[in-house]
């Protein structure tokens, strides 16, 4: 085993273990979350924070610090420390805080490892269900123990659609895409937590995730799980998205294509 691969291993071994830590940090907060006192981030009413994820941040944080030290840091939270690393962990450390403030199970945390400037782990972990979403470039997609697979759908009208938007974007930039679904016979939902629901995706329980701008730290660990799934997804780090975040489209290798064409904006 080359001293590359065995690094890329280690840390994705520590991502997994950190995942299912912090989401038992953020479950001991959802459980007296009625104490917990929100703030909104900006003038968007639907952005909120709270103790919580700042706690669950500061914890990854400090782990990934303490063991890996060389390596940049990226959380929605607490921004970036060395950003410009070669090996750089991008993080969320509770997606769907508006669900989690409110009772409702569809929340996770979610991590990402980009080396070189390519997302190569990503793992979601949903506390509520102990599941753990899990991938490493080039060594599969798994959910706790057993392999992941996109939806087999040959139509969009044979599952569901995942979708997510925010007020970053207009509905002109969001409707057309649930206009042309709905118009082919499909249906949608949506949750409240993009990382999670792109998770889903790889799993195959939805037959893909579209959302027209999405940050980092929930975009990247549904890129590497759709990848490792056997799925397809955008570029999604092309044009500084590291940055400035970008739309994110994923799906099954057959539905890629057609999904694509009802996406208003370029995709990168």
């Amino acid at each position: 085993m080359s001293n590359e691969v065995a690094s890329l291993s280690a840390r994705y071994r520590f991502a997994c273990a950190l995942a299912e830590a912090g989401g038992k940090l953020a479950h001991t907060f959802y459980l007296q979350r009625e104490t917990l006192q929100p703030d909104h981030k900006g003038s968007d009413l639907q952005d909120v924070v709270s103790v919580a994820d700042r706690e669950v941040e500061s914890f990854f944080r400090a782990r990934i610090a303490d063991a890996f030290p060389e390596d940049g840091f990226l959380g929605e939270e607490s921004g970036s420390a060395d950003a410009g690393k070669r090996m750089l962990w991008v993080v969320d450390p509770i997606d769907g805080t508006s669900c989690f403030l409110n009772g409702l199970h569809t929340w996770c945390v979610s991590l990402a490892l980009v080396a070189d400037g390519e997302p190569v782990i990503g793992v979601v972990y949903d506390p509520n269900h102990h599941e753990l979403f899990h991938a490493l470039k080039g060594h599969g997609a798994w959910l706790n123990n057993g392999a992941l697979q996109p939806h087999a759908a040959a139509t969009v009208a044979a599952g569901v659609m995942g979708v997510g938007t925010s007020h970053r974007v207009s509905s002109a930039d969001f409707l057309p895409f649930l206009d042309a679904l709905l118009q082919h016979g499909g249906m949608f939902v949506r949750n409240g937590s993009g990382a999670l629901m792109s998770a889903w995706a790889a799993a195959g329980r939805l037959i893909g995730y579209y959302e027209p701008h999405m940050n980092p730290w929930d975009a990247l660990p549904g890129i590497v799980l759709m990848r490792e799934a056997g799925g397809h997804t955008n570029d999604y780090l092309a044009d500084a998205g590291i940055a400035r975040g970008n739309p994110v489209l994923i799906a099954s290798k057959h539905l890629y294509p057609q999904l694509k064409q009802w996406v208003k904006q370029p995709l990168p």
